[in-house]
C-alpha cells in the first residue's frame, strides 16, 4: 500500500527512472540477495517502504516473525545501501514505536520513555532497531538516512484478510453484513481506544516533500540525535465512532457488536506532527472522504 503510493507520487512528479522489486522476486531478509540486488543497479535514493505488517491477531499468533523479518528486511537495506556508496534513504517507521501511556499528542522526544503495548511489542522493537540504525550511520558515516513515522494508514491496495489492520477489517465484515443482510457486527475491544487515521495518499505527498527538502532544511527541524520525524493529520476518532462511519457510508443498518475480552491495544495514539508543519506540509483529505474513496475501491474489488 504504502511502496505503490510513493511510487504514484513520484511519478506523477517526473521521477520515471523507479527502480523496485517485490517481495516474490527478491527476499530481503537474505543479505546477499540484497547486496546484489543494491550493486547491480545504479541507486541514488533508497526508499525503504519494505515491512511484515498486520492487525492485534496477527502480531499475536507470529511474534517471532515480525521481529525477525522486519529486523533482518531493514538491517540488510540500510547496511547494504552504505556498503553500496548509497548516502541517501527514507525510512518508514510506524507510530507503534511509541510507549503505550505516552502524553497525548506524541511528541517525537517520547521514544524510549516508557513501555510498549504488548499487543505489537515485536514489531515495534524492529522498528525503533531501524530508527536507531539510520541515526548511528548518520552520526558515524555522515550519510543523510531520513526516517518517517506516520500515523495509522489506509488507501488503495491495503491488505483485506485476517492479517488487516483496523479500517480494512472493518470496511470487510461490515460490507459481508450488509451483503449477507446480517444483524449483527462483532468487533474486537470496548470501541472507545482512539485512533488516528491518515489516507495513504496524504503520506506519499508528504514522504515527497520531506525526500525533497535539503539537508539544512530538514536538520534544522529535527536533530542528528534524533532524527526521525512524525506524520499524522492532528485528529483522531474512538473505534466505535470509526466503525459507526463506515458503517454510514456503506448503508448497513445492523448493530455493531463490540467483544469487550478482546485487547484493545493502545488507548490513544495521536502524534504531535507540529516539526513536519513546520516543514510546510498539511494533509489534504479528510477522514470520511478518504474512507469514502476506499470503500468505493474496496467494492469495485
Amino acid at each position: 500500500m504504502v511502496g505503490s503510493a510513493i511510487e504514484r507520487r513520484l511519478l506523477d512528479s517526473g521521477y520515471n527512472n523507479i527502480i523496485k522489486t517485490s517481495s516474490r522476486e527478491l527476499d530481503l531478509r537474505n543479505q546477499n540477495n540484497v547486496r546484489q540486488f543494491l550493486n547491480d543497479v545504479e541507486i541514488d535514493y533508497v526508499i525503504l517502504a519494505a515491512a511484515r505488517v498486520g492487525g492485534i491477531l496477527s502480531n499475536a499468533e507470529h511474534p517471532a516473525n515480525y521481529l525477525y523479518d522486519n529486523l533482518m528486511i531493514q538491517t540488510n537495506i540500510i547496511h547494504e545501501s552504505f556498503k553500496a556508496g548509497i548516502n541517501s534513504l527514507f525510512f518508514l517507521g510506524s507510530s507503534c514505536i511509541y510507549p503505550k501511556y505516552a502524553d497525548q499528542p506524541i511528541k517525537e522526544e517520547s521514544l524510549l520513555s516508557g513501555y510498549l503495548e504488548k499487543t505489537n511489542l515485536e514489531y515495534s522493537l524492529a522498528k525503533i532497531s531501524g530508527i536507531k540504525m539510520c541515526e548511528a550511520y548518520n552520526k558515524q558515516y555522515g550519510v543523510d538516512y531520513r526516517s518517517v513515522m506516520p500515523t495509522n494508514l489506509y488507501g488503495p491496495n491495503d491488505n483485506y484478510d485476517e492479517q488487516s489492520h483496523v479500517i480494512p477489517a472493518l470496511i470487510m465484515k461490515i460490507y459481508k453484513a450488509y451483503l449477507n443482510h446480517d444483524k449483527i457486527v462483532p468487533i474486537w475491544g470496548t470501541g472507545l481506544a482512539r485512533r488516528e487515521f491518515m489516507h495513504v495518499d496524504d503520506l506519499s505527498l508528504a514522504c515527497s516533500h520531506i525526500m525533497n527538502l535539503t539537508q539544512e532544511e530538514y536538520y534544522n527541524i529535527v536533530s542528528k540525535d534524533l532524527s526521525h520525524i512524525n506524520i499524522g493529520v492532528g485528529c483522531d476518532i474512538s473505534i466505535k465512532n470509526l466503525a459507526i462511519l463506515i458503517s454510514q457510508i456503506i448503508g448497513y443498518k445492523g448493530n455493531l457488536e463490540f467483544d469487550t475480552s478482546k485487547p484493545d491495544g493502545t488507548p490513544r495514539k495521536l502524534l504531535d506532527s507540529s516539526k513536519l508543519y513546520l516543514l510546510g506540509w498539511s494533509p489534504t483529505i479528510e477522514l470520511k472522504e478518504g474512507l469514502t474513496k476506499t470503500i468505493k475501491d474496496y467494492i469495485k474489488q
